[in-house]
């Protein structure tokens, strides 16, 4: 990583040497949504090499934006943000409702990752939403072509929700047929699920119970309220 800084007298240029190079601000912003295991920050960031992520996170303590912690007890890492990483979260908070305002939906949907997708869908679920009983989605996409294009969540109660790439043995309550595309401007509330079914971009079928309340149990964006958002 080249270390030659801008050159120009600015504040904000300061601030971006610190926090290049590419990965950087959506390493931080994994970690500000919780994630603090490498698995879950790799899951979380999307289309990042466990080689580059290591080599991002060497980088990023080495500046002082996090912590590396390892439990003597178990050998487990933890990577944690510290106070110079935290004071960044009303920028960060700024550059996301400027994005939701400026940046178009469909551009914004366009080029995602289909795991890191699942992984923040199985995160986002709202269960105080869902009949408190076991609950199983079938999630298939249609225009990704890769090893998993089918996910099961599994939804128990005073558990957490699972994701699976495998059939988890349970009874499918509810199918969705959809795209990344689609899921994704639900995700970035760019779009609800019942306009994406009436546009005929996701199907639902099964549960007609869980299908009907499907816009309340989907994740929720923290941006979702933004004003003048961009939507699909």
């Amino acid at each position: 990583m080249s270390t030659r800084p801008y050159g120009i007298i600015c504040p904000i240029t300061l601030a971006c040497d610190q926090l290049e190079p590419r990965w950087t601000i959506p390493i931080l912003t994994e970690m500000w949504s919780g994630s603090s295991r490498f698995s879950d920050i790799r899951r979380g960031v999307g289309n990042i090499s466990s080689a580059l992520l290591s080599k991002r996170l060497s980088e990023m303590r080495d500046k002082g934006l996090i912590d590396r912690i390892e439990d003597p007890a178990t050998g487990h890492i933890s990577y944690l943000r510290t106070d110079m990483s935290i004071a960044l979260e009303p920028a960060l908070n700024a550059l996301a409702v400027w994005a939701q305002q400026y940046v178009a939906a469909e551009q914004s949907a366009s080029e995602n990752n289909l795991p890191a997708l699942m992984f923040k869908l199985r995160r986002g679920i709202i269960k105080s939403a869902l009949p408190a009983r076991r609950v199983v989605v079938r999630f298939h996409f249609s225009d990704v072509d890769c090893q998993y294009d089918t996910y099961w969540l599994l939804v128990q109660p005073n558990k957490d929700v699972e994701l699976c790439t495998s059939v988890p043995g349970f009874d499918v309550d509810l199918f969705v047929e959809t795209t990344l595309t689609s899921m994704t401007r639900v995700l970035l509330a760019r779009s609800t699920v019942a306009q994406e079914c009436d546009q005929g971009h996701t199907f639902i079928s099964g549960d007609a119970a869980l299908a009907r309340t499907a816009n309340r149990w989907f994740p929720k964006s923290d941006y979702a309220d933004v004003e003048g958002i961009a939507v699909a």
